[in-house]
């Protein structure tokens, strides 16, 4: 509809507001996307635009002109938009792939979960939450947002990934409890962070190895209910994540084991079909979650995303 509007339109009104409402908008202003990006944006705008009989905007073509002179970065900023009106900003790696760690972008199982937390906030409000290879933050930054939770514990390994996680957690406004991973280091990039009021949650972020977790970091991190996106994707992996999920649940001060909620991207059958095997073998129940309704973010909405629900 947009398309057809843009053919039609005598004048060029309605692309300052296309180009207003993306490049130009002043969350891209301040956390602009990639420069390849906003250059393949900018030209496929243009063709539009010139197979139209409306004037030339000279706005349009001075936006590009900016944006060939700015030189190519490994880092870029995503910007997300949550139903309730606010953002989530990133920053990540251009690469799928960077210094040794898939971990730097952010991946469509992370973007699933998310949107099906949101649609079932109860689930999540009120409880401690334990992310298990957070990566960069978006699926626990949305829920920290949006789901109302007691306590939200982002973890990972990889230094270089918790480094990028704790930056962008404090990007969004949010403030790290001060026992957070003392030993990571921040940088603010250069820009104003604005910090938003959010009295809840209680975020921190912890460095867990599954191999080699400690008694004592398990019994300090008492989660109500534990989530991962795209965290099964390698047959060892996985299984320290199950012998993870087992030590949890036997270290509950309460008895009462967490709800667990698994999100992966099936891109190997294979690789799917052992974690569940290995489930059975250990006699870890599981079920498929239904899929949720609402698309609210932008992903391939053809891969083949699942949610299991661990009844550990």
């Amino acid at each position: 509809e947009l398309e057809q509007k843009l053919k039609t339109s005598s004048d060029s009104s309605l692309l300052v507001d296309i180009l207003h409402k993306t490049i130009l908008h002043p969350l891209c202003v301040k956390y602009p996307s990639s420069v390849k990006y906003r250059r393949g944006f900018l030209t496929e705008l243009i063709k539009k635009h010139e197979s139209t009989t409306a004037e030339p905007l000279d706005e349009l073509y001075d936006t590009l002109a900016d944006i060939l002179n700015k030189e190519e970065s490994t880092q870029c900023y995503k910007n997300y938009l949550l139903p309730t009106g606010e953002s989530v900003t990133l920053s990540e790696n251009v690469a799928i792939i960077s210094r040794g760690t898939t971990g730097l972008v952010t991946w469509d199982a992370a973007l699933h979960l998310a949107e099906w937390a949101i649609e079932n906030s109860t689930v999540f409000s009120n409880r401690t939450v334990l992310e298990l290879g957070s990566g960069i933050g978006f699926t626990g930054i949305a829920i920290s947002k949006t789901c109302n939770p007691k306590a939200y514990i982002f973890s990972d390994y990889h230094h270089c990934v918790l480094k990028q996680l704790t930056e962008n957690i404090c990007l969004n406004g949010f403030v790290l409890e001060p026992e957070t991973t003392n030993h990571i280091e921040t940088q603010s990039q250069g820009q104003n962070v604005e910090v938003m009021n959010y009295q809840k949650p209680k975020l921190t972020v912890a460095e867990l190895d599954w191999a080699s977790v400690t008694e004592k970091q398990l019994l300090d991190l008492q989660p109500d209910v534990i989530i991962a996106a795209d965290v099964v994707y390698d047959p060892e992996i996985t299984l320290a994540l199950i012998g993870m999920l087992q030590k949890l649940s036997t270290f509950r001060a309460d008895g009462k084991p967490p709800e667990v909620y698994i999100a992966f991207t099936v891109r190997n059958p294979d690789t799917y079909h052992q974690f569940k095997a290995e489930l059975d073998k250990i006699g870890i129940a599981w079920q498929i979650i239904p899929a949720h309704r609402n698309s609210i973010f932008l992903y391939d909405l053809h891969s083949n995303v699942t949610i299991l629900q661990l009844l550990i």
